[in-house]
């Protein structure tokens, strides 16, 4: 199992990579091919990249199909599920196990049909080839524009897919069913980050100044603290405010300006 959730890894990452260079490559040939730069841009016009467009639809079009796979073993799929939390947790796990059984039907459905149209666009032609069989009248099948690639290899996305997803649906019931636990996806977390408490070092409703809202029940940036740990940092506010040494170069002033005043 690994293998597979490895390879499903591999393949969706050099789809998205390889795709995102092809465009690349592309776009930069289209533009330098404009510069009037003698030898370069006889050489830049001589390459052919008509292709490029045709094959990264292609490719984004696998990466979407084996990308929902992983999605369902990961579960970053978005699901609206406000009804169903509420629920008792027997009840609950009812109505996720038939709706984790439609999905798996729903994306098997769609592979069959997928592989009998794959089958019939083509791809039973060049599998009797393959055999030495005789082909008789059924059809070769049709071509891409640009690259002319068979369009049964392309189409091929959709049982791959499907019945890839549907494997994962059932993958994800059978776990659900043993150990109660749905696989989760938190969207905010970033691999290689780690995720500390936020400290509680910055309060700016509680600052001396006209910038900041004087909120004082709104709560402090960072954990929850308590009434204990809110006055003590209340306390250090103020002495720090009537500290000299802490005071903006305005206020030690001020005192000295009085004092002329007076004089």
């Amino acid at each position: 199992m690994k293998i597979l959730d490895h390879l499903e890894e591999w393949l969706i990452t050099f789809l998205i990579g390889a795709a995102t260079l092809i465009i690349f490559v592309a776009v930069v040939h289209r533009y330098a091919a404009g510069l009037s730069i003698p030898g370069l841009q006889d050489w830049l016009l001589s390459l052919n990249f008509g292709w490029a467009q045709e094959l990264c639809i292609i490719m984004f079009v696998w990466m979407a199909k084996f990308g929902a796979a992983y999605g369902v073993r990961t579960g970053i799929h978005v699901g609206v599920d406000v009804l169903i939390n509420r629920l008792s947790d027997r009840t609950r796990a009812k109505f996720v196990i038939f709706g984790l059984l439609a999905g798996a039907l729903f994306t098997g459905v769609v592979g069959t049909l997928g592989a009998n149209f794959v089958w019939e666009n083509g791809a039973h032609h060049a599998v009797w080839s393959w055999l030495g069989k005789d082909v008789g009248d059924i059809p070769e099948g049709p071509t891409t524009p640009d690259l002319e690639w068979p369009t049964w290899i392309v189409y091929c996305a959709i049982p791959f897919g499907s019945f890839l997803m549907c494997f994962r649906f059932l993958q994800v019931t059978f776990s659900f069913v043993r150990t109660g636990e749905l696989p989760h996806h938190d969207h905010g977390h970033v691999e290689g980050i780690e995720e500390d408490k936020v400290p509680v070092d910055v309060d700016p409703y509680g600052m001396g100044d006209n910038l900041h809202p004087k909120d004082m029940k709104h709560d402090l940036i960072g954990e929850r603290r308590s009434g204990a740990e809110r006055r003590a940092s209340a306390e250090r506010r103020k002495d720090k405010r009537d500290d000299p040494d802490r005071r903006s170069g305005a206020e030690r002033r001020q005192p000295e300006s009085d004092q002329e005043g007076a004089q």
